[in-house]
């Protein structure tokens, strides 16, 4: 998915601005681009603080994240342990949550605590020190932000470009479940985002967007370019096919 993705956004050079990325999640089309300068921005608190974590000290993280235990207990131990005001902290919490936890799902209870339970130690050391010193070399030039999509969206201007990858079920017109931020991504959002983006078109501004290929969340896309993904997850999560159930929408033709 992502080499049919990038053949169809511009190369970083061809972004005369600034690089949007509305929901930033993994950050996997960030870090392919490579942008001269970015915004990043999403609704979780605990994702945006281990990108600045990282940003800020990379090596000091990972220090942290090897110290951690490698067992059940270890694991409630730190997910229910508050980690206090320091960012590198917080960051090396996130990290080893998120690497330790079952098959790396981020959810939270109602009460906003992140509530997921263990899943073993098998995809923690899959990452390196060298790794996070590559993101925080990616991030050097990055402004990091945790809000709503509308917020960072309509501070674009004609020259920026933005990648918006929202929270969906392919096929489908809303979720089913709560994102990992406790709440749903309904299908007013959807609308919200369509209006949004509408506003950054009329400043001339450029946008990609992945979405659910739901006619009534296309049909909030008309006059831009449609195509459909050819290959992705499709509604059941961590298989492949060839009916993705997404679409790539665009306001340009060709970059």
């Amino acid at each position: 998915m992502l080499d049919f993705l990038m053949g169809h956004l511009p190369y970083s050079a061809q972004i005369t601005g600034s690089y949007y990325e509305p929901f930033v999640g993994g950050g996997v089309i960030f870090f392919s681009l490579n942008p001269k300068y970015a915004i990043l921005s999403d609704v979780n608190k605990d994702l945006i603080d281990l990108y600045l974590g990282i940003q800020q000290d990379a090596k000091s993280v990972w220090q942290l994240f090897s110290t951690f235990g490698n067992t059940k207990t270890d694991y409630l131990h730190i997910r229910d342990t508050n980690p206090g005001h320091i960012l590198t902290n917080r960051a090396a919490r996130v990290l080893f949550l998120n690497r330790t936890c079952f098959k790396g799902m981020w959810r939270h209870n109602k009460d906003g605590n992140f509530n997921v339970g263990y899943g073993g130690q098998d995809r923690r050391w899959v990452i390196s020190e060298e790794n996070l010193l590559g993101v925080e070399n990616a991030l050097k030039n990055t402004n990091l932000l945790c809000c709503d999509f509308e917020t960072i969206i309509d501070r674009t201007l004609d020259g920026d470009f933005i990648f918006a990858d929202p929270p969906y079920r392919p096929g489908e017109k809303e979720q089913l479940h709560s994102h990992y931020t406790g709440r749903k991504f309904v299908f007013s959002d959807h609308m919200r985002l369509a209006q949004t983006l509408t506003r950054a078109s009329n400043r001339n501004v450029k946008w990609a967007l992945t979405i659910s290929s739901c006619p009534e969340i296309i049909a909030l896309y008309s006059g831009n370019q449609i195509v459909e993904i050819p290959r992705g997850t499709g509604r059941k999560p961590g298989t492949t096919t060839d009916k993705s159930g997404e679409v790539l929408i665009t306001n340009y033709l060709q970059y």
